[in-house]
């Protein structure tokens, strides 16, 4: 059983920074890792991941502002976030398990509880 534990959202004004993190336990850790988002009224939307070989995919909304990284050593996948914006005010959710191919990517079938992101004006 994957369990994914999302931690490190919270209010912040526009311009500001923010670090998630989302501990994984129940695997191997050597699966595709993303973080995914989903503002109100909206869809769930792919913020960023990374396959178990580093490579790395993100929403144009987010390139230059967003990084996703992983510890291995940790089971632990991060999303830092710089020069936030209203926009990005949203429920991040950690999903594991997933398809990186070509720059694209089909969520896995385990998610977080989702962690809330609130940038203020």
């Amino acid at each position: 059983q994957v369990q994914l534990v999302e931690s490190g959202g919270g209010l912040v004004q526009a311009g500001g920074s923010l670090r998630l993190s989302c501990a994984a336990s129940g695997t191997s850790f050597s699966i595709t890792l993303g973080w995914f988002r989903q503002a109100p009224g909206k869809q769930r939307e792919l913020v960023a991941a990374i396959a178990r070989g580093s490579a790395t995919a993100y929403a144009d909304s987010v390139k230059g502002r967003f990084t996703i990284s992983r510890d291995n050593a940790k089971n632990t996948v991060y999303l830092q976030m710089n020069s936030l914006k209203p926009e990005d005010t949203a429920v991040y959710y950690c999903n594991a398990a997933g398809v990186l191919s070509g720059g694209v990517i089909t969520p896995g079938p385990y998610w977080g509880q989702g962690t809330q992101v609130t940038v203020s004006s």
